[in-house]
């Protein structure tokens, strides 16, 4: 009898058919002292991982949907939007951005790995309806951190979506956005000249709110 590995699926796919293998795409390294990330496809899934633990999958992207809804229905409302975007991933949250914006918003992107902008240019383009495409994005191969010390532009919202938690696992330097004297300088930034009136910050993905 021929043994396959058997799980349990939420796709819509029957309870006992053989699993998928995980096909690998493509690598890439994250400037600094970051890992690597690695994108795998399975089917119609996609899984971007760093070190071997998973970083983001195309199935599951609540989190980074509540994340664009939380700040954007709450600007939604005001005449040329500026909305900053720490971390492309798969699109999702500036995906669920764009459809809370007007037409005169503007969503600015900053990714910090150039492989990434061309997956979502690629194989990844089609999973939140090619949101990169939009003449309303700005992409920036850049550090987001760096973006926002700069400031040198007003936003209105500025969301963090560079790792799965409040800490950093793509690259240790990304725990200056979380806690530290780095941090806190960010967010005096954020409170004097980096916001428009009435902007806001949220956290990343993953991280509690308060």
């Amino acid at each position: 009898m021929e043994a396959h590995d058997y799980t349990l699926w939420t796709d819509g796919r029957q309870c006992g058919e053989p699993m998928i293998p995980w096909e690998f795409i493509d690598k890439a390294q994250v400037p600094g002292n970051g890992g690597e990330l690695r994108l795998y496809k399975r089917g119609k899934e996609f899984s971007i991982r760093v070190d071997g633990h998973e970083l983001m999958n195309s199935s599951r992207h609540g989190s980074e949907d509540a994340l664009a809804e939380l700040a954007c229905d709450r600007i939604a409302g005001r005449i040329g939007t500026r909305v900053l975007v720490g971390g492309l991933g798969m699109g999702f949250t500036v995906a669920a951005a764009l459809k809370r914006l007007g037409g005169d918003s503007r969503v600015i992107v900053a990714e910090l790995v150039p492989e990434v902008i061309e997956w979502n240019r690629g194989p990844l383009s089609d999973l939140a309806g090619n949101p990169v495409r939009d003449r309303r994005v700005t992409l920036l191969a850049a550090d987001v951190a760096e973006i926002i010390r700069a400031g040198r532009r007003v936003y209105d919202a500025i969301l963090l979506d560079v790792d799965n938690g409040p800490e950093g696992l793509t690259r240790k330097d990304n725990d200056r956005l979380y806690s530290g004297t780095d941090c806190k300088q960010l967010c005096m930034l954020c409170g004097r000249e980096v916001f428009s009136p009435y902007g806001l910050r949220l956290p990343m993905r993953g991280s509690p709110i308060g």
